[in-house]
């Protein structure tokens, strides 16, 4: 009778035990899980090419003759490195006043750039090869990483060599 006593003494205080730790690891995973309502906005210090994948939208504020004023780009992880980013941008050529597309510049252009400490460069390319336009923006401080103004600059072979820097807003789709 006593080792089924003993027995049982051990079973509660081994539950007992695992009630204890169970419970405990609860209040330090409640602890290190931050809630929707504790979560920061990120600076641009902390933002990181992840946090630009998806649809954006593109406004340029002064296009020039044959480029339109809003556009799509799309940005993903790079295929060979990492921490880079990839993508591309999609526009009505021609779209702007009637005017006729722009020689040197594609409908859909791929981009590729890097992210560092809120600032973004990509280089365009129409055509797969060569560098037809630069992007260099910046996060615009409270917007979480939602939303870049900077300017483009054409740099396509039919680009005149005075091509202005061309303002543009980059601002996250809805859903992303």
């Amino acid at each position: 009778m006593t080792h089924f006593i003993a027995t049982r003494v051990a079973i509660v205080f081994i539950a007992a035990c695992a009630l204890s730790t169970w419970a405990r690891a609860q209040n330090d995973t409640k602890k290190s899980t931050p809630t929707a309502a504790s979560v920061a906005c990120p600076s641009a210090a902390q933002l990181q090419p992840v946090q630009l994948y998806g649809a954006w939208r593109v406004q340029f504020s002064q296009p020039p003759a044959g480029l339109p004023a809003d556009a799509t780009m799309r940005l993903e992880r790079h295929a060979e490195f990492s921490e880079s980013l990839a993508g591309a941008v999609s526009r009505e050529l021609g779209a702007a006043a009637g005017s006729r597309a722009v020689a040197g510049h594609a409908a859909r252009a791929q981009l590729a750039g890097d992210l560092e400490d809120g600032f973004l460069t990509l280089d365009e390319s129409s055509n797969g090869i060569s560098i037809t336009g630069t992007w260099n923006g910046e996060m615009v401080e409270g917007s979480c990483g939602k939303k870049f103004k900077g300017t483009w600059k054409d740099t396509s072979s039919s680009a005149p060599p005075d091509a202005a820097d061309v303002p543009f807003t980059l601002e996250r789709n809805p859903g992303w």
